[in-house]
C-alpha cells in the first residue's frame, strides 16, 4: 500500500463500503489480467476495490458466472460504480462485460487496457463520484501512454528534458 498523499482507499466502516471509491475489475484473455496485476502490485502496491477475473481455457465454462459475480459484488461494495477494464474490443471478456453492464447500473467498460492507464486511474479514483467521467479519463490516459521512442530521437535533441540516461526506472 502506498503511503502519505497517495494512500489509496479508505474504508467506511459504518456501512462496510469503500468510501467514495469506484471499483475496478480487470479481465482479459489468458494471463493478461494476472500479468497486469503483478506489475500493478510491484508499482502501486495492493489496491482496495480491485479484482481480476482471468479468461482462461481451463475455466472458460464458468467465466461468465465468475465475471458476473465479481461485477455485482464489487458494485455492492462501491456505490459510485465499477469500471471493467478489458484487453480487447470484441473478445469474450468484452462481450460478457457488456452483457452484464446491461443488467447492473453504474458499470462502465474500457477496452485496450494498459498499465499506465491503470496506475494513473488508481490515483484518480479515490473520492471520484462520476464513473462515466473516470472511464473517459481512462481512455485519454491510455492513449497518451502509447508512444514511439528511440535513442536517436532522444540523443538528437540535447536540450530535450526527456533524457532518461541517468534514471533507474521504477
Amino acid at each position: 500500500m502506498l503511503c502519505g498523499y497517495y494512500q489509496l482507499g479508505t474504508k467506511d466502516t459504518t456501512e462496510g463500503k469503500e468510501a467514495l471509491m469506484i471499483g475496478f475489475i480487470l479481465t482479459g484473455h489468458g494471463q493478461f489480467s494476472n500479468g497486469i496485476k503483478s506489475a500493478l502490485d510491484m508499482v502501486a502496491g495492493d489496491q482496495p476495490a480491485f479484482k481480476i477475473v482471468p479468461f482462461e481455457g481451463s475455466a472458460a465454462a464458468t467465466y461468465a458466472e465468475d465475471l458476473r459475480d465479481a461485477i455485482t459484488s464489487m458494485r455492492a461494495e462501491c456505490e459510485e460504480g465499477v469500471i471493467v477494464f478489458v484487453d480487447l474490443l470484441g473478445g469474450t471478456p468484452f462481450n460478457q462485460s457488456m452483457m452484464i453492464s446491461g443488467d447492473v447500473d453504474k458499470v462502465e467498460i474500457v477496452t485496450g487496457t494498459n498499465l499506465p492507464m491503470l496506475i494513473e486511474l488508481f490515483f484518480m479514483r479515490n473520492g471520484a463520484t462520476d464513473v462515466t467521467a473516470l472511464a473517459e479519463q481512462a481512455v485519454s490516459v491510455g492513449r497518451e501512454a502509447v508512444t514511439r521512442q528511440s535513442v536517436a530521437a532522444i540523443m538528437g535533441d540535447a536540450d530535450d528534458a526527456d533524457d532518461f540516461s541517468d534514471e533507474d526506472g521504477i
